[in-house]
């Protein structure tokens, strides 16, 4: 280092004249430029004309200088018009002269061609300026793949893997506290060190500071001009980004923010690699380091040379503030900047949550999304709340959360991912990234309930830390948990403000199971004085601890912390539409319906619900509260199960046709469907609902028998057809029927719960079956014979009355004596539903003649089918052509496969058998426990609860059972009310209810039956 000082050229301007004149043939205006080791003049010829002369330290070896101009010749022969100087020859056709000083030293000497700008250092360094310097040096490194040189392999102290020896210049640092921050810096260097080795490499610049960065003095953000190889060497190429992100952020507001611009300039001409950028923190600091160290060493000198100092008060000002940064934030907001995940992996975390949100466990003891729920406003501007001071609002946070809950009825409060808010004002919250800016948007999401409320982990996870923060408006207890799903990468949930119980509870290293308690809501007296509330987060950086862990960020970044610390709602299981509504409000969209619809149109409970989204057994309103849906059994599979979309959109962006032409779908569909069916079952007949399944068999029946005649149980429902409805006591018995007509004729329905006291339950098939045989009689004594029996497998308008043993074996008997056609309704309990078959009147031991079905056949895609015998479909061959437009489409086919594969592969008919017999049991422990309950009935997943005043009588309780309907709905359970007196609570949920779906109900069910039983009584 004595050398190169010693070797400095020391020309005056009237000798470099001369020297012009004499290697060059120039005559122009000389002018001295800074330099550090070389000596730089700026040369104005009469024309105009500028260029730079070089005068080279009689240290620098010659295989250095001609390194350096074989760089230049190099560059200049790729024809990349890159904005950099280049060699103007000497006059003898040489890249440099050789001269010597007065006091004999040789020094070569060389002119480049001046490049116009405004150095960067005396800008504003504008994010566009930053973002074109990265451009630039990415097309000059880029230019100079697979360039080398002898020259290139210098030792330097400069070249960043020599950033080591700056512990050999730390004596020369004054101030213990500044030696300290510069050996923080170089101890973490020294990890780092080693791996430079394995990092890609190339000649670079190696010195992109900001008084050789030329800016465009007419756009302030486009670089012009790259200047000074003095410095190039081979190194690692991460080093040239380095560098320039180093002094990039030399006095400037957003120092990372700056560094991040050049990286994503420099990654966009040429790609940068995710090793190489995860140690970009510790090498931009590392060339501080360096540049202060030097700076140190040489300051008896800095009076003589300005440019040494030039920068040292900057470079020191940026080591305190990176100093003060977590680094792997920093790299967070660099890898970001490259299009990389803010930490390896982030996106796939929350791909993964999304992906697998419904197999998490519930984070209350219900999912969050079935409580009725509320935004708590800190970040509404206009609110009470953000009026408060700093200190009052965490104390008043819970009476304006009591008050949000009178006025919404809600349970559930929810503070939300991203939202600004005024309370953060401690000192804690300004901002380690941005000078004069403060933290101020919520990272993590907040669910406020009443102290004491536990939190469950959705997730199998190990506790990483339970810690106390006693400081105000701090986490209280604070809980860690990893995570480290199959195919997933491990990520961090923390937990805080919480009740100091866990402490002794849970220890660093213990294991939860998915569903496990994680602790309780804590009061302010231990929460850190907030409103009793859980904070959420995920970090999908498990390397952070808990306090490093940020709750609360700076906008400027919240794109990278929303990939750092991800919204939490999808993992506690908030539904996407509590934050926006769309469309038209419920009370718009009734008195809509009132206008353009029919008027006796009906509409489900007290308070109807707007739905915008179904996702398996739930239903998601405008709102984004979720409902189990124990009723609608068209969803037979769950709502928009993905493998049904998948094969409608497949299909449909296929072909859709109509059955004229040929079809694989069509035919497929019908062997599937009559495999499950006994093997007489084998022509199908496609339509798109059951009431056109029922009209069909109809059609059939009258071809194969030519009657009229019908037996139909009382209260039963077969579709919206006149024809139908002429058959359907349920319709023609009630407001606005007409009666029988005098072809139908109307048997008793076999409700076992109903009957006679006098009888016993194994003769009630044969009892019941007895009513048919008197109809039967009757028609015979008249003259008639029976055309048809139609009944449902387990009658679910009359009340989920399953039907006595038996009792279509005697009946179908009956009628097939008498000439009559069988035909099971099978639009609401076919497909499985019954577990033990798929089919329900195979409980019954019987074949029918007809099986119709609709409703569950195609999940929600409007379509069903009508099997029969052989003969009758030859019956109906009778010259008449059959033709529907949209039955058996090939859509329609494809999704009716999927549905049979979903089944079949899921296993739902054993699932059904097993949850049901589990709600069966659980119904039975709240009937010991009600004695409203009066009967407890179904077969797998079609069940009903008949709902009594006095179990003696069984006298109807109807309004009890309305209440119990509304009640469960305000709960978030759909159910419906059946049967002849409207009391029995109806339900019918998808095959995939799980377990703990099962729980939810019957616990919804609980609570409210204590809850009506109190206000009724």
């Amino acid at each position: 280092m004595t050398d190169i000082l010693m070797t400095t050229p020391q020309f005056k301007t009237n000798d470099v004249a001369l020297l012009l004149a004499e290697h060059y043939g120039l005559v122009g205006a000389i002018s001295p430029l800074p330099g550090e080791r070389d000596q730089n003049f700026k040369v104005e010829m009469p024309s105009g004309q500028r260029f730079v002369l070089k005068i080279i330290n009689a240290a620098e070896p010659g295989v250095e200088s001609e390194f350096q101009t074989a760089l230049l010749d190099h560059l200049e022969k790729q024809t990349l018009d890159l904005p950099i100087p280049y060699i103007r020859r000497t006059m003898s056709g040489s890249s440099l002269a050789t001269i010597a000083s007065s006091s004999g030293i040789r020094h070569h000497l060389r002119l480049m061609s001046w490049v116009e700008g405004t150095p960067l250092a005396e800008t504003s360094r504008t994010e566009g300026a930053l973002q074109s310097l990265g451009r630039l040096l990415g097309r000059f490194d880029a230019a100079l793949k697979g360039f080398m040189h002898p020259g290139a392999l210098r030792d330097l102290d400069w070249d960043i893997r020599n950033a080591g020896r700056s512990v050999a210049r730390l004596g020369h640092i004054a101030s213990s506290e500044d030696r300290a921050l510069v050996e923080r810096f170089l101890d973490r260097f020294s990890s780092v060190s080693p791996r430079l080795a394995t990092l890609r490499a190339a000649v670079i610049h190696n010195d992109a500071n900001d008084w050789n960065v030329l800016v465009d003095e007419n756009s302030p953000g486009q670089v012009s001009g790259l200047i000074d190889f003095g410095d190039a060497l081979y190194a690692p190429l991460i080093a040239e980004v380095a560098i320039a992100g180093a002094y990039a952020g030399l006095d400037h507001p957003d120092p990372i923010g700056a560094a991040a611009a050049v990286v994503s300039g420099f990654n966009a001409e040429y790609p940068l690699l995710e090793e190489e950028v995860d140690h970009l923190f510790d090498l931009i600091a590392i060339r501080l380091v360096t540049s202060v160290t030097i700076s140190a060493s040489r300051r008896r000198h800095t009076q003589d040379n300005p440019y040494l100092a030039v920068s040292e008060r900057a470079a020191w000002d940026l080591l305190r503030k990176l100093d003060q940064m977590n680094p792997r934030f920093a790299t967070a907001i660099l890898r970001k900047a490259c299009g990389f995940d803010a930490a390896p992996g982030a996106r796939a975390v929350a791909s993964w949550i999304a992906k697998h949100r419904t197999d998490l466990a519930p984070l209350l003891e219900r999912p969050v999304a079935s409580y009725p729920a509320a935004l708590v406003p800190y970040g509404d501007p206009g609110h009470p709340m953000t009026r408060m001071s700093a200190a009052e609002q965490p104390n008043q946070a819970q009476a304006v959360w009591d008050a949000i809950c009178q006025a919404n009825g809600a349970e559930l409060g929810v503070g939300p991912w991203g939202e600004e808010r005024s309370v953060y004002a401690g000192e804690m919250f300004v901002s380690r990234f941005i000078e004069k800016t403060r933290r101020t948007r919520h990272l993590g999401l907040d669910l406020f309930m009443a102290a004491g409320t536990k939190v469950f982990t959705p997730l199998a996870a190990t506790v990483v830390s339970v810690e106390i923060e006693t400081e105000p408006l701090g986490y209280g207890c604070l809980i860690a948990l990893r995570h480290e799903p199959e195919a997933c990468p491990p990520f961090v949930t923390l937990w805080g403000h919480l009740a100091h119980e866990a402490m002794n509870r849970l220890k660093a290293g213990d294991r939860l199971k998915a569903g496990e308690l994680v602790g309780e809501m804590g009061s302010p007296s231990e929460n850190g004085g907030w409103a009793p509330h859980l904070h959420l987060q995920i970090s999908t950086d498990p390397a952070l601890a808990a306090t490093e862990i940020l709750g609360v960020g700076e906008a400027r970044y919240l794109d990278v912390w929303s990939e750092l610390f991800p919204d939490a709602r999808t993992f506690a299981g908030l539904a996407t539409e509590f934050y926006t509504r769309n469309g038209r409000s419920p009370d718009e969209i009734i008195e809509l319906r009132r206008e353009l619809l029919l008027p006796n149109l009906s509409i489900s409970y007290d308070r109807p619900i707007k739905f915008v989204r179904g996702d398996g057994v739930w239903l998601i309103d405008d709102g984004g509260r979720a409902y189990l849906d124990c009723f609608n059994n068209v969803c037979h599979i769950g709502h928009t199960h993905p493998a049904v979309v998948e094969a409608m959109a497949k299909q449909a962006g296929t072909l859709n046709t109509n059955t004229r032409y040929l079809h694989d779908n069509i035919v497929a569909y019908a062997e599937r469907l009559t495999e499950t069916l006994p093997k007489d079952l084998t022509v199908v007949g496609f339509v798109n609902s059951g009431s056109e399944a029922n009209s069909l068999a109809l059609r059939m029946m009258r071809a194969h028998t030519g009657r009229e005649n019908a037996i139909v149980l009382d209260w039963s429902y077969h579709g919206t057809t006149q024809e139908l409805i002429e058959i359907s006591p349920y319709k023609f018995r009630r407001k606005g029927g007409t009666g029988p007509k005098s072809h139908v004729h109307i048997a008793p329905v076999p409700d076992g719960y109903r009957a006679p006291e006098t009888w016993r339950e194994e003769e009630y098939g044969t009892r019941f079956a007895e009513s048919v045989r008197d109809l039967l009689a009757i028609m015979k004594s008249n003259g008639e014979n029976p055309g048809f029996f139609i009944a449902e497998s387990i009658p679910s308008v009359a009340g989920q009355v399953v039907l006595p043993e038996g009792y279509l074996r005697e009946v179908y008997e009956l009628v097939r004596e008498a000439g009559g056609v069988c035909i099971a309704d099978e639009v609401q309990v076919g497909f499985g539903r019954v577990g033990s078959h798929w089919w329900g009147f195979e409980t019954q031991g019987v074949v029918p003649d007809i099986v119709t079905m609709g409703k569950p056949i195609g999940d929600g895609h409007p379509m069903g089918a009508t099997v029969t015998k052989r003969e009758i479909a030859e019956s109906f061959n009778n010259g008449m052509e059959y033709f529907n437009t949209f039955g058996g489409n090939p859509v329609s086919c494809a999704v009716g496969l999927a549905v049979l594969d979903v089944i079949e592969r899921d296993k739902l008919r054993d699932n059904a058998v097993a949850i049901g017999k589990y709600l069966i049991d659980g119904f039975g422990d709240l009937q010991a426990r009600y004695e409203v309950i009066g009967d407890v009935r179904g077969l797998g997943l079609f069940l009903g609860i008949e709902l009594v005043t006095d179990r003696a009588t069984k006298t109807p309780a109807t309004r009890f059972a309305h209440a119990v309907c509304n009640g469960a709905r305000r709960r978030g359970v759909l159910l419906g009310t059946e049967g002849p007196f409207d009391n029995v609570l109806k339900m019918r949920p998808p095959m995939i209810f799980s377990k703990g779906n099962a729980d939810h109900l019957i616990s919804v069910l609980d609570e409210t039956f204590a809850d009506v039983t109190r206000t009724l009584a």
